[in-house]
């Protein structure tokens, strides 16, 4: 019970930030402190890492290189590129932030996720949600992943310009978006509509994902005031919940533009 209480009290993560671009962005934004960046000592000049060498300067961030093996006694993921840094936890936000028109003006264009476990689904998902204008993230505290830094990796800077919260429960959380007027659409091989065919998606609306493989939970599916389905011409009868994810927020985008 300690640990779970632990990774609660953690909030959203994203304290450990690999990769170049995943970093870049973190300087680039400035929306969060960052106290020290790390580079392998053997790494081939490339513009990319001047560019980080110039924001922390900048910045005013330590720059720290290390050996190839400190360094990859530090690193959380497979291929970090030989650059990590450290950072200040991610902001989370609190829901009703999101039940209203964010500092531009933009009706919610939300997106919920319901038990997204896979590091690197979550980040390319993130990713896919900032390009498409998204307005806010809903992550579940519990049975999900957490922003971690294989998470930061993948979604390749994408973090800094979210806004995100997590919530005890998704189901409840539809209640409080119905409340405040906001349209539901989750996406399931077996719903009623096809994505291109929703009558909602210019209007405040959040798409629900569900976890890879066993899709939305039944208390979920349920909330949902529509169930949506991607038309597939294959043999295959489903699609990696990130690629899924991409087409239905921006079929979602392109009817609000």
């Amino acid at each position: 019970m300690g640990n779970r209480s632990d990774a609660a009290a953690k909030g959203l993560g994203g304290d450990q930030v690999e990769g170049r671009q995943a970093v870049r962005e973190l300087l680039l934004a400035g929306t969060r402190r960052t106290r020290e960046v790390l580079l392998a000592g053997d790494l081939d000049p490339a513009p990319i890492l001047d560019d980080i060498i110039d924001l922390a300067d900048e910045a005013k961030v330590t720059i720290r290189e290390v050996s190839r093996s400190k360094f990859e006694s530090m690193a959380r993921t497979d291929a970090p590129q030989g650059v990590l840094a450290m950072a200040q936890p991610l902001h989370e936000h609190d829901l009703d932030d999101f039940l209203r028109p964010d500092a531009q003006g933009r009706d919610p264009f939300l997106l919920l996720l319901d038990g997204v476990t896979d590091p690197g689904n979550l980040g390319a998902i993130l990713r896919s949600a900032e390009c498409a204008g998204v307005t806010g993230v809903v992550l579940p505290r519990h049975r999900a992943a957490g922003v971690t830094a294989a998470v930061t990796k993948s979604a390749a800077g994408a973090i800094e310009h979210l806004r995100m919260t997590r919530v005890a429960g998704l189901p409840k959380a539809l209640g409080r978006l119905a409340d405040a007027g906001v349209w539901s659409v989750g996406l399931d091989v077996g719903g009623d509509d096809a994505i291109h065919d929703l009558t909602v998606a210019d209007e405040p609306v959040a798409l629900v994902l569900g976890a890879e493989g066993s899709g939305l939970s039944r208390l979920v599916r349920e909330r949902c005031d529509t169930i949506a389905h991607i038309p597939l011409g294959g043999v295959l009868g489903s699609l990696n919940v990130s690629a899924a994810a991409a087409i239905a927020l921006f079929e979602v985008a392109r009817r609000r533009s």
